[in-house]
């Protein structure tokens, strides 16, 4: 049973990101490393992930994107309502869904939606969004406590891991349990920085949780995407760890801490 793990989410085919933070994994002794999903989008090349992940023996549970190239599906089911974040959302996923072989199309479809594990004595729930909906935003600003201590009650769960929304965050709750958004490996997460972060867990007996920074070649990733034709406005979030897209989705509180 591990007693130290690491846990990301949205890679976003971000290989270059994905290789520095499983590197970082190793030199900070981690029993296992999952992933939350989302391993496409955003970024360049969707084939390089894959054999990281397999090299690695990284487990990973599906996320929206992963349903829709598994199952062939028409969009990502990124949950966006606005049409120019759903413009650039199409871009990605056609991007993606077009560079991702039969095989790893088969393996991302058959990935559970959600894993239950053991982390010392506390009972791990890693899910995508939320453990009630894949694609659910749950935002440290709008998501109350009251509903945090219901998800892990009905899902009996001391902890709850998520991703999906692309921003860290960490809430204690009631009873020595705990919500943990992971943060992503595939862009910043809108501070104006250039690094991105993935999460280590620890028990030894009380669960300690750090975010933790991954510095990576994103120059080089910005100039592989831009030969690969990718929008400019993402290319201009790796270079300057600000959003251009997917702003209309953000809660006040988290859109004022970024630049637009």
């Amino acid at each position: 049973m591990p007693e130290r793990i690491a846990v990301f989410g949205g890679v976003y085919n971000n290989y270059l990101a994905l290789e520095a933070a499983l590197k970082d994994v190793r030199s900070r002794g981690a029993d296992a490393v999952y992933c939350l999903g989302d391993l496409g989008a955003f970024g360049p090349h969707p084939g390089r992930v894959f054999p990281l992940l397999f090299e690695h023996g990284v487990r990973c549970i599906q996320g929206n994107y992963d349903n829709s190239i598994g199952n062939d599906l028409a969009d990502c089911q990124c949950g966006y309502t606005d049409p120019r974040d759903n413009y650039f959302a199409r871009i990605s996923y056609q991007y993606t869904f077009e560079r991702t072989n039969p095989d790893n199309r088969a393996w991302l479809g058959q990935l559970p939606d959600k894993l239950r594990l053991s982390l010392g004595c506390y009972r791990l729930l890693l899910c995508h969004g939320s453990p009630r909906r894949t694609n659910e935003f749950l935002w440290e600003s709008t998501t109350s406590t009251h509903f945090l201590e219901h998800l892990a009650e009905s899902y009996q769960a001391d902890v709850i891991l998520g991703t999906h929304t692309g921003i860290k965050w960490h809430r204690r709750l009631s009873g020595d349990r705990h919500f943990i958004n992971v943060g992503v490996l595939g862009r910043p997460e809108n501070d104006g920085r250039t690094s991105v972060w993935y999460t280590l867990l620890h028990a030894h007996p009380d669960l300690q949780v750090d975010f933790i920074p991954v510095a990576y070649d994103h120059e080089r990733l910005a100039a592989e995407m831009r030969r690969e034709g990718l929008p400019e406005e993402f290319v201009e979030t790796v270079l300057t760890g600000w959003w251009t897209t997917c702003l209309e989705v953000l809660p006040a509180k988290e859109r004022r801490r970024g630049k637009y």
